[in-house]
């Protein structure tokens, strides 16, 4: 394989991906809208456009770096961030000012340690981004965690925040396999053992032994559905869903949003994971249904 045809297939995986995060960030966002709800209960669509948000704006970022630098840069990362960032995105107010601060001249690693007096964001923010470069990394999910991790500390400096980041990123390398995605309990044990110890790797060990459970309800009651926004209230159920919906897109949507919570967000995570795969696409109408990328993200339409 040339190194170019490697480059390629890393890209297509990602942009995959990319592609259903923002399928489960727009239409997850369509039900924070009371009209809706009852919409939701009987798994019923949305009228389109479906609009994304803050998470899918983010993810088109990480992409556009790895495009650019094979790697994460961090300091390219948050420019990307900064001067594409949408306030009207539905960013959180700590990551509002942060990214209008750096588009002013101030230095990211300043301003993100700042943040919450001085413990840095422990938020879900580098988490709802990430899967992209998971499925870009899948022939190397060490690789994949260590970039994760690299890519969190521009708005996200907090342990947790920047496991969660690396367990999504780990759990989106292994569901983009060329072999085949694995099962549940081996998608789960594969992002444990890549991730330190933490909050979130604890969720991740009580996903794993809940994933017998049939009540996404219950599970959520257990892991948390992001109502926190933070990473170990919001990636532990993400994964969960994700790991027992590899290979069905309508059902990773589903059983993820009925739960409620930061239904945007905690669907980006999980649709961006099942559709690092191949058997975990969106459907064509939903895909139609959804805004498009947008037009600075480099080779946006070169696959699909």
């Amino acid at each position: 394989m040339t190194a170019d045809s490697a480059s390629d297939r890393r890209f297509v995986r990602a942009l995959d991906s990319l592609r259903g995060l923002s399928v489960g960030d727009a239409l997850g966002s369509q039900f924070f809208v009371p009209s809706n709800y009852p919409l939701l209960k009987r798994r019923e669509l949305p009228p389109s456009v479906w609009q994304w948000t803050d998470d899918t704006e983010m993810a088109c970022s990480v992409l556009a770096v790895l495009v650019e630098h094979h790697r994460v840069d961090q300091d390219a990362l948050a420019r990307s961030f900064a001067e594409h960032h949408d306030f009207d995105r539905g960013y959180g107010p700590a990551v509002n000012r942060l990214l209008r601060l750096i588009r002013q001249g101030g230095d990211w690693r300043e301003l993100s340690a700042e943040l919450f007096k001085g413990q840095g964001s422990w938020g879900n923010g580098s988490s709802m981004r990430i899967a992209p470069l998971g499925a870009w990394y899948a022939d190397d999910p060490e690789q994949a965690t260590h970039q994760a991790e690299i890519s969190s500390y521009p708005t996200h400096q907090h342990r947790e925040a920047v496991v969660g980041a690396m367990a999504v990123a780990a759990a989106a390398a292994l569901a983009a396999d060329p072999a085949g995605p694995p099962g549940p309990a081996e998608l789960l044990d594969g992002v444990i053992a890549l991730v330190p110890r933490s909050a979130v790797g604890a969720g991740l060990r009580r996903a794993r032994d809940m994933l017998d459970y049939n009540d996404p309800g219950t599970v959520a009651a257990v892991l948390g559905s992001g109502r926190r926004t933070s990473a170990h209230d919001t990636v532990p159920f993400a994964l969960w869903s994700a790991a027992r919906s590899l290979g069905d897109f309508e059902q990773a949507f589903w059983t993820t949003a009925q739960v409620g919570g930061d239904v945007d967000t905690t669907c980006a995570i999980a649709c961006g994971v099942v559709a690092a795969s191949k058997a975990g696409q969106p459907p064509a109408h939903w895909l139609e249904r959804t805004e498009e990328l947008p037009g600075w993200l480099p080779g946006a339409g070169r696959a699909g």
